[in-house]
C-alpha cells in the first residue's frame, strides 16, 4: 500500500464524497477509486460500504482507521518535516468557559500569527464534557478547570485560579461573612459539569447540600447581567471572568471567612495521542504564554 493511497482513504472517512475529494485534489474520480480498490485487494477486505452513489465507511474500515492513523500521522510528520521546517496541520481543541473565554483566544491568535500553515479548530465545552471529547478522541487537547484522575487521560498544570463570591451588593462588598451567613440570598451557579461548580461545591464540603440553587446558567454574560441588574443575587466566578467588572465597581467581592477557593487549570490529552510536531509545539506554547503573560494568582 502507498502513502497516496492511505491518503485518499482518510480523506474519504471525512468526506466521503468522491466529487469533493476530486475537485479538491485536482485529480479524477477514476483515480481514487482505483486507490481505494488497490488498498481493499492488499488488505483483503472492503473498507467502505458501496450505497448507490455513496461510500459508507464500514466496520471493516473503522477498525483500519483506529489501527492505522496514528502510524501513518508519524510518517506524514516526519515526511513534513523534512520537505519544509514549517508547521502544518489542523489541530482540535476544546475549552472550559473561563479558559476558553478570557485566556485562550490571545494565545491561539499569537500562535496563529506564527505559523500561517497551522488551522486550529476550538470549542467551548464544560469540564465533564472536555474530559469525554479527550477520551473518545474527538479532540487532541482540552483545556479543563476541574481535576481529572481518568487513567486514560495525560494532565498538565497551566495556571492556576482563585473563585471568589460576587454580588453587585456594594454593603456585601464592604463586609466579612461566613459563608453559610450568605446562604439566604438568592444563588445562581453555573450548570453541572463545569468546573466552577464542582470547585466550589466541593470547597464547601458538608454543608453545600444546605445552599440552595434558584438559577443556573452556562454564560458568563447571563450571570453578569442577572447580577448587575438583582443586588439580592449572588453568585461564585473566576476572579479572572470578573476582573473588568470589579475594576469598574460594578460587582464586588465578598470577603470570606476561613474559605478560599484557589484552583489549577489543566491542559489534559489521552495517553495513546500521537505527539506531532505541531502538537508539541503548541504544547509547549501555550504553557510558556500562561507562565510569563497570564500570571493568574496576581488577579
Amino acid at each position: 500500500m502507498t502513502f497516496q493511497e492511505l491518503r485518499l482513504f482518510y480523506y474519504l472517512c471525512e468526506d466521503s464524497h468522491i466529487s469533493n475529494l476530486a475537485q479538491k485534489l485536482a485529480i479524477t474520480q477514476s483515480a481514487i477509486s482505483l486507490s481505494i480498490k488497490s488498498l481493499e485487494s492488499q488488505i483483503g477486505e472492503q473498507l467502505f460500504d458501496r450505497i448507490g452513489k455513496k461510500l459508507v465507511l464500514n466496520e471493516i474500515g473503522r477498525l483500519f482507521k483506529e489501527k492505522t492513523y496514528s502510524h501513518f500521522k508519524a510518517l506524514s510528520d516526519a515526511e513534513d518535516f523534512f520537505k519544509n521546517s514549517k508547521i502544518s496541520g489542523i489541530l482540535k481543541i476544546a475549552s472550559s468557559k473561563t479558559i476558553g473565554d478570557f485566556i485562550t483566544p490571545q494565545i491561539i491568535f499569537d500562535f496563529l500569527a506564527q505559523h500561517e500553515d497551522v488551522t486550529i479548530q476550538k470549542d467551548i465545552q464544560n469540564s465533564s464534557q472536555i474530559i469525554q471529547m479527550v477520551k473518545d478522541s474527538t479532540i487532541d487537547i482540552g483545556f479543563i478547570e476541574s481535576s481529572c484522575e481518568d487513567a486514560d487521560i495525560l494532565k498538565e498544570t497551566i495556571g492556576d485560579d482563585q473563585l471568589i463570591v460576587v454580588c453587585s451588593d456594594a454593603c456585601l462588598g464592604d463586609g466579612t461573612f461566613y459563608i453559610d451567613e450568605l446562604f439566604h440570598k438568592k444563588w445562581i451557579l453555573r450548570e453541572k459539569g463545569s468546573g466552577t461548580r464542582e470547585v466550589f461545591l466541593e470547597a464547601l464540603g458538608e454543608i453545600a447540600k444546605d445552599l440552595k440553587i434558584v438559577m443556573e446558567f452556562s454564560e458568563f454574560e447571563e450571570a453578569k447581567t442577572i447580577l448587575l441588574n438583582n443586588p439580592q443575587t449572588i453568585t461564585c466566578l473566576s476572579k479572572v471572568a470578573i476582573a473588568n467588572e470589579l475594576a469598574r465597581g460594578e460587582l464586588f467581592e465578598v470577603s470570606l471567612v476561613n474559605l478560599k477557593i484557589d484552583r489549577s487549570f489543566y491542559l489534559i490529552y489521552h495517553k495513546n495521542k500521537y505527539q506531532s510536531r505541531l502538537f508539541s509545539e503548541f504544547k509547549q506554547f501555550v504553557h510558556t504564554q500562561m507562565s510569563t503573560r497570564y500570571k493568574l494568582k496576581s488577579l
